[in-house]
């Protein structure tokens, strides 16, 4: 399913908060692509943030607004609101192992940063669409879930789909409860204030501008590694199970999510590649060795607090309200990732240790 891009006819431009980082890249090429105004809202602090802002710059010029700052500064935030349309709130700090080393900043990023932007929103009085990006881990470690385990792989004991919106939440690290608060203010500020906001629960995104790092990103951190010929860290035992999802296809399901607000406003949603694209860490290492024509350099580390050992989406609820489904399977996904790191590997921040 396509999406028109055609431009409000108010004309206001989207604002998307962590602008700069790999999924906001994306969106915000794809919106200027169609004529839509987008305005980055970044603090440029995570690796490869600089080179992304670069990149639109070089590719759409004066077209880029962007402002640097963080969505702990209520004054720079408010400036930036101004006159939009749509906020994409994609500004987070991503990793667990961060969130474990030091909770409270994790939590004034996370949680407060997002009741930043609540409360601002409502203060203008106008009904500005809001699509947050929570994440799959507020889910916990999904320990009520038996598994088996296979050669490559766990996987669930019972014939499971998929997680969906009504397994019940459990935060289990400092950063699933941060994301957890955010993502249940956002819905409570749709039921209670009338915010014309969307949640979405995403499991791994991966495309690229995606520069992996030790904490977050996953699939590129392996394919960079393994393309600079160093080794990679797996925590646990590699047989961990992730739905990949291709941020282009992310990039749709938002574009569905703004175009049926407020039709869904108040409701979250699991967002991955669901069942039918799923993959370990040792699988993932299997394809990349294939591309390759050799096998990286595996170092094992323990397994990290509320890593989850099976995770896939059940994505239904968003299809039956939107019509969307994932396009790009695995297999082409992680193709066109591994091609674009080789085309942009002079460019790329250097790559460390990461797990899963």
């Amino acid at each position: 399913m396509s999406v028109s891009l055609v431009p409000p006819a108010s004309g206001r431009p989207a604002l998307i908060t962590g602008g700069a980082g790999f999924i906001g890249t994306n969106l915000a090429d794809r919106l200027l692509r169609g004529g839509r105004p987008v305005r980055v809202y970044d603090n440029l602090s995570r690796p490869g943030a600089e080179h992304n802002l670069r990149w639109l710059r070089a590719t759409h010029g004066s077209r880029v607004q962007f402002q640097q700052g963080d969505v702990q500064s209520i004054t720079r935030l408010r400036e930036t609101l101004g006159n939009v349309g749509t906020v994409f709130h994609l500004a987070a700090q991503v990793a667990v192992t961060t969130s474990l080393a030091d909770p409270r900043d994790d939590f004034a990023v996370n949680a407060a940063g997002t009741l930043n932007l609540l409360e601002l929103i409502r203060e203008t009085g106008r009904r500005i669409a809001l699509v947050f990006t929570s994440t799959n881990k507020v889910y916990g470690a999904l320990d009520d879930v038996p598994l088996v385990a296979f050669a490559t792989r766990y996987h669930p004991a019972a014939d499971l789909r998929g997680i969906d919106e009504a397994h019940p939440l459990s935060f289990h690290s400092p950063y699933g409860c941060s994301k957890g608060t955010a993502d249940q203010y956002v819905l409570d500020y749709a039921r209670g204030y009338g915010v014309n906001a969307t949640v979405f629960r995403m499991s791994c995104i991966y495309g690229p501008h995606q520069y992996g790092t030790e904490d977050q990103g996953w699939v590129a951190h392996f394919l960079i590694r393994a393309q600079q010929e160093l080794p990679i860290t797996i925590y646990g035992d590699g047989r961990q199970v992730r739905d990949l999802l291709y941020v282009d296809d992310l990039i749709e399901a938002f574009l569905l999510a703004e175009n049926h607000l407020p039709e869904i406003a108040g409701q979250a949603f699991n967002i991955g590649g669901g069942p039918d694209n799923t993959i370990s860490l040792c699988e993932l290492v299997e394809r990349i060795s294939a591309m390759n024509g050799h096998a990286p350099e595996i170092v094992y580390g323990p397994w990290r607090v509320g890593d989850q050992r099976w995770y896939v989406s059940d994505p239904s609820k968003l299809e039956r309200a939107t019509g969307w489904r994932p396009k790009i399977n695995v297999e082409g996904g992680i193709r066109h990732l591994h091609q674009w790191i080789a085309l942009n590997r002079r460019t790329a921040p250097a790559a460390r240790v990461v797990g899963s």
